[in-house]
């Protein structure tokens, strides 16, 4: 992980990518979702300040933070809690570059991938199913347990994936959430 430098000064710090190129985090701006690399592939681009909605509907993202007690400095579950179960499952995959200490980029975290913004999407649809499926395993209710089982058997990621991101169209930094 890359050290911030000082707020205001161009100390030339530099984001080690997982492919082993280097990124100046002033380049990321905060309508990016991607970066072409000259490594010739896309590193998915995701900031703190990029909504849960990104990557699900507002009303999953809802009950995500109703249900989910987080323990840290963040108000509610959100992105930084998707990108850390990232991180955690893809440690080699996952660089993160801290900018508290710098004014100048407009978010405070920053994460870049080995993997596309489309693979990273469908990731994190997959990990936040393996906890639902976590949570719901430990529910009193046998009916509710195998009713989410039989859902998840026909839920298809990259399916959901390709739906949502056509209709938050994505190829536009205007999308708007669901």
């Amino acid at each position: 992980m890359a050290d911030s430098g000082v707020p205001g000064s161009d100390s030339g710090d530099r984001l080690e990518l997982p492919c082993g190129e280097s990124v100046d985090p002033h380049e990321i701006d905060l309508g990016m979702r991607e970066y072409t690399c000259p490594c010739g592939d896309a590193h998915a681009v995701v900031t703190d300040v990029h909504p849960p909605s990104r990557f699900f509907p507002e009303s999953l993202v809802a009950v995500l933070q109703e249900t989910i007690d987080t323990d840290d400095e963040f108000e509610e579950f959100g992105t930084p809690h998707l990108l850390g179960v990232v991180l955690e499952e893809f440690p080699e995959e996952v660089v993160v570059y801290d900018a508290s200490d710098d004014g100048a980029v407009g978010y405070t975290l920053l994460w870049m991938t080995d993997f596309d913004a489309r693979r990273l999407h469908e990731i994190v649809v997959e990990l936040v199913v393996e906890l639902m499926e976590h949570a719901i395993s430990h529910a009193e209710n046998d009916d509710a347990v195998t009713e989410f089982e039989s859902q998840m058997l026909e839920f298809d990621v990259a399916e959901f994936v390709d739906q949502y991101r056509r209709q938050r169209e994505f190829e536009s930094e205007h999308d708007q959430p669901l």
